[in-house]
């Protein structure tokens, strides 16, 4: 039987590899800095989502030794048995107060977070609305939840208000949408999705995942960017990016948050957050108050690059964010142009289908706060070169 399977798997490898769709891993041999050490060599990194630089800042590196230290490497149970620790509740305050909600509750992953979230909110009675582009985990969650799944073409919001108009036979309409999309860089209209759910009585749900310490004068993400904090229902977010450690969490009413707690699965099966990661994701938040010279230099960093890249005639597909795609289409040419940057010691992976649509694929540029201005110059030229 081993073997059948063995020979199943084989054959769905080979063609994977025939359609030039096998995803290979490099291993990196170093910190997530700008600049990362591959079998010996350094490359220049323009694809980490350590947008702020805090991955490796000392203070997170202090915070979580200390917290191991003091409470181990491990938390040995769900949060719901004996793994609910003082770290865990500190961070979950912290959430709260920097994104100005009644309460808050983690998670492992965002990607958790999202399937937990969505599948305790809606089910068989309910119909689930998303953005066409919407992150796989948004995807994931709402056909976990058993409810319809409806489409509504990306940010248009004349095709989101048509579902919500045929929809009223359902019990709860819930309405999902990443803020910043993860592909393309763009901004959903959070302010007219807000009025589109109020005006059908649906629930609201972004996903703050590239948004949160990046977008808004203190960093509390798109929504504080676009002026509606404390209007979207449900607001979802990461830590593993802008804050530099890991972990998902949703935030909203204190109502919203204790219903999570008894009814996520993701959140009640699974083992807590290791106490030293929670440390370092306070911390974390901290410094985002503390330092908003960090957003200031990704800013500065972002204009420039993208005014660069237009001045070369790349087709950046609208990005308003620190995340720039570069429209290539094909994906054999995608890869190739990803292999010879490699070969320049330029690490941007090129991104196909199935994570983009079929003739949109692409380099993900994604900068950080500590991205040199040479750094960004050598970019250019060898995007320059490769064009």
């Amino acid at each position: 039987m081993n073997d059948l399977l063995d020979r199943e798997l084989r054959r769905e490898l080979d063609d994977l590899r025939l359609s030039g769709r096998y995803r290979n891993f490099k291993i990196i041999q170093s910190a997530s800095l700008p600049e990362a050490i591959i079998q010996g060599k350094r490359y220049k990194v323009f694809c980490s989502n350590n947008y702020l630089g805090l991955a490796n800042h000392p203070r997170l590196k202090q915070a979580a030794c200390e917290a191991a230290e003091r409470l181990g490497s491990g938390s040995g149970a769900s949060r719901l048995v004996c793994g609910n620790m003082s770290a865990h509740v500190e961070l979950e305050e912290e959430l709260a107060r920097f994104k100005q909600a009644e309460a808050a509750i983690i998670f492992p992953t965002g990607y958790m977070a999202n399937l937990g979230a969505i599948s305790a909110l809606a089910g068989p009675k309910d119909t689930v609305i998303i953005d066409r582009l919407c992150h796989a985990s948004i995807i994931d969650g709402c056909r976990l939840s058993r409810a319809k799944l409806q489409v509504y073409e990306h940010l248009d919001m004349d095709s989101l208000e048509h579902v919500l108009s045929r929809s009223g036979k359902y019990r709860r309409r819930l309405v999902i949408t990443d803020s910043i999309f993860s592909m393309d860089g763009d901004i959903a209209p959070l302010p007219q999705i807000i009025e589109l759910c109020r005006r059908y009585q649906a629930v609201s749900m972004v996903d703050e995942a590239h948004a949160t310490g990046v977008f808004g004068e203190h960093g509390r993400g798109t929504l504080e960017h676009l002026g509606v904090e404390g209007q979207m229902d449900v607001v979802m977010g990461t830590l593993s990016k802008a804050v530099g450690s890991l972990g998902g969490f949703v935030v909203g009413s204190q109502v919203l948050i204790d219903y999570l707690r008894q009814n996520c699965r993701s959140f009640i099966y699974t083992t807590a957050l290791p106490p030293g990661v929670c440390a370092a994701s306070t911390a974390g938040l901290k410094i985002i108050q503390d330092e908003p010279q960090r957003r200031q230099r990704l800013w500065e960093n972002v204009e420039y690059l993208r005014r660069g890249l237009l001045e070369l005639g790349f087709n950046l597909m609208g990005s308003q964010s620190q995340i720039i795609p570069v429209l290539l289409g094909d994906e054999a040419r995608t890869i190739q142009v990803s292999e010879k940057l490699f070969r320049q010691g330029i690490l941007i992976p090129g991104i196909r289908p199935p994570t983009v649509p079929k003739g949109q694929s692409r380099l993900r540029i994604t900068l950080m706060s500590d991205h040199s201005r040479e750094d960004l110059d050598c970019l250019l030229e060898a995007l320059r070169i490769c064009g």
